[in-house]
């Protein structure tokens, strides 16, 4: 049950003791109604005693207002009212408390996956271990659509360590060992900070091996290595596997590899020989082997072994009849045989004429081994002092043989350098002959434009190596460069080496002798050629507008090559002279008055091929390509020029004959003896070229 009770307060100067006396009074009220298990007292104050008007003055409301409260107008427009602001509750003038909107629970007010966390006035919210607000910050309030979403900790690098692997939860994750690898303090799946577990990887320790079988080689002992193995000493893989793989359980597996003892069998025989062996056919077993009477063993052994591979070595065991062969040569004597070989066949030796007999033993015997025992006798010339050669000096000697050099600054050029001293006690001098040293490269010159000519000047029998350099330029074509190097190995002191040079070039050549190291440098000039004449389709024609034809080649004269087209009506004589100068000047005229050029064009502007009009009416190169006549007859020559500076050089081919109706023409090649007429001459190469035309 609620009881009120109103106070009522009619006088200002009695209001600060009224109003404790009130307080002190709601007080007592509401200890007795707890006591008596009362609901609640409710005071109200129906004025601020503070603010009590005077009589006949208007309660101002607003003024009553508590701190955290405001003014507002009443919804039936009699007056104002003192509201709470958010956030707080109260009756608006004396008290408005903080409302602690957390108790409604973190959920419903923040949403799922949250922390409530209320403040004077408001609240704000966190988000739950594991999750993160939509809104990137680290606080909110979810008025504007704000919530706690998961976190993917699988997205951090390494979360769970080497060899795991992440699978994300709803607000937390777990983790698990990738093949390989296996959980170590603890199960699967299991979380690293919770846990304390980790991957580590799986390690099957030393691999270890079967009977009669060695560890080879191993790759590591974790998970996915592999270990190789071999037979023991003495034995040979027979079947099976001989590697093993460490497996995903800690587990070497796969090794099935059997080995079985070596067996080599019977020793391989030789002929002529028999051996010595203990029957044994194991590994490591020797056989010696020895020749039989009246043989000798020539080969570097006479042991075979049984080795591992199940085999015998093969013995090195050579057994060949006894024969001494010649007998060995002993300086400055001669000998007494009678040409035996056999076992204990002899050689006597005794001093050439003009050497003494010194002492020694002078007898060689054959013995049991197919060998001559050395003779020892010692045989001295009687020659004297050692020769002597001008400009040498002495290597060597001894008081038969003296070894003659050059002294520095001469070298040898023919003849032996030995001296020896002769049966007649006189010394044979060397023939050697010391010259001075001169350049290795002299003498040299280009022999016509194509090949280089220099002479070497070394040591007669040596091989000098020669490396050719030539650079080649032009000052009419700037872009032109030719660079090439060759190499010539020789003995000779003439040398010729053709080099294939290009025309019309200015050319460096240099020749080094690689193992004297000198260089000698010469440049030359290359002349003018006569250009090649393209080839042409010859035909004849009754059309006085023809088109001809023709094909060349490319050139590396085309910057300074051009083709002129001559036309030569035909008249009782024709002369022409495919050398002439020719005319450069369209405005100038030929001294003939009948031949004329209709079109002059660059070789670097025609194709492989190209088609042209005689008569067309159009300009070539200044020349005005002028209409035939009707029923006249023509040739039509092409001329090839090419010209550097003053040096023109032309080559000519004829290129058509065109016919009309008054009378025929005839061509033949001059003869040794002219007979009948006047006939043509052509003489091709870039000589002069005249033909000679008479009508018939």
């Amino acid at each position: 049950m609620v009881h009120k009770t109103e106070v009522k307060i009619e006088k200002k100067k009695m209001g600060m003791r009224i109003l404790s006396e009130v307080q002190r009074t709601a007080e007592l009220l509401s200890q007795r109604t707890h006591k008596t298990n009362r609901t609640m007292i409710v005071v109200f104050l129906l004025c601020v005693v503070a603010g009590i008007p005077a009589v006949g003055q208007t309660l101002d409301v607003c003024a009553t207002c508590h701190a955290n409260a405001t003014c507002d107008n009443k919804s039936d427009s009699s007056g104002k009212v003192c509201n709470c602001k958010y956030g707080f509750v109260g009756n608006g003038r004396t008290f408005c408390q903080d409302k602690d909107e957390c108790q409604i629970g973190a959920s419903k007010i923040c949403g799922q996956h949250t922390t409530c966390h209320n403040t004077y006035g408001s609240y704000y919210c966190t988000c739950l271990s594991g999750y993160s607000p939509s809104n990137n910050m680290a606080i909110f309030i979810p008025n504007d659509g704000t919530h706690c979403q998961d976190i993917d900790e699988c997205r951090i690098t390494n979360l769970c360590g080497e060899g795991g692997q992440c699978r994300n939860l709803d607000g937390s994750f777990e983790c698990s060992c990738q093949l390989g690898y296996q959980v170590h303090n603890g199960v699967e799946p299991f979380h690293p900070q919770r846990d304390k577990a980790f991957c580590k990887v799986v390690d099957c320790g030393p691999p270890a091996s079967v009977e009669d079988t060695v560890l080879l080689s191993v790759t590591g002992t974790t998970y996915g290595n592999v270990a190789t193995f071999a037979c023991d000493e003495g034995f040979i893989w027979a079947r099976g596997d001989n590697t093993s793989v460490c497996g995903v359980n800690g587990l070497w597996r796969g090794l099935t590899m059997v080995c079985e003892e070596v067996d080599c069998g019977s020793p391989p025989a030789i002929p002529h020989s028999h051996m010595l062996w203990n029957n044994s056919s194991r590994m490591g077993t020797e056989v010696v082997y020895q020749c039989n009477s009246g043989y000798h063993n020539v080969g570097k052994g006479n042991v075979s072994i049984c080795i591992a591979m199940g085999q015998w070595e093969e013995p090195s065991v050579l057994c060949q009849e006894t024969l001494c062969g010649s007998p060995p040569i002993s300086e400055s004597t001669e000998q007494v045989w009678d040409g035996n070989t056999a076992p204990g066949s002899t050689v006597l030796y005794f001093c050439k004429q003009g050497f003494l007999n010194k002492g020694g033993h002078n007898v060689s015997v054959c013995n049991e081994n197919g060998q001559w025992t050395p003779p020892s006798l010692s045989c001295q010339a009687k020659c004297g002092p050692v020769p002597f050669l001008a400009n040498s000096e002495v290597v060597w000697h001894n008081r038969s043989v003296v070894i003659h050099r050059c002294v520095d600054g001469y070298h040898s050029w023919r003849g032996s350098n030995v001296s020896v001293c002769g049966m007649s006690g006189m010394w044979q001098k060397a023939t050697l002959t010391c010259i001075e040293i001169k350049p290795p490269i002299n003498h040299l010159y280009v022999l016509n434009e194509k090949c280089v000519h220099w002479r070497a000047e070394k040591y007669e029998e040596d091989t000098e190596v020669y490396k050719v350099t030539y650079i080649g330029s032009r000052d009419y074509q700037r872009s032109f460069h030719d660079k090439r190097k060759q190499f010539l190995s020789s003995k000779a002191d003439q040398l010729d080496l053709c080099l294939n040079l290009l025309p019309v070039t200015n050319y460096s050549i240099s020749i080094t002798a690689v193992s004297a190291r000198f260089t000698a440098t010469i440049t030359t000039n290359t002349s003018l050629p006569v250009p090649p004449a393209p080839v042409v389709y010859y035909r004849e024609f009754e059309t006085p507008v023809p088109t001809l034809r023709l094909r060349r080649s490319a050139n590396t004269l085309d910057p300074i090559s051009l083709y002129q087209v001559y036309v030569l009506p035909v008249e009782e004589i024709i002369v022409f002279d495919c050398s002439s100068p020719g005319l450069s000047d369209p405005s100038s005229k030929s001294k003939s008055s009948s031949e004329y050029i209709t079109a002059q064009i660059h070789v670097r502007e025609v194709r492989t091929e190209m088609n042209f009009t005689v008569g067309d009416g159009l300009h070539y190169g200044g020349f005005y390509n002028a209409p035939l006549e009707n029923g006249r007859n023509y040739y039509i020559i092409l001329r090839a020029v090419s010209q550097w500076k003053t040096d023109l050089k032309s080559s000519c081919v004829l290129w058509a004959e065109i016919k009309g109706t008054s009378y025929v023409l005839r061509v033949s090649l001059l003869s040794t003896a002219v007979s009948v007429g006047l006939v043509a001459l052509v003489i091709l190469g870039g000589y002069s070229c005249t033909w000679y035309f008479k009508k018939t």
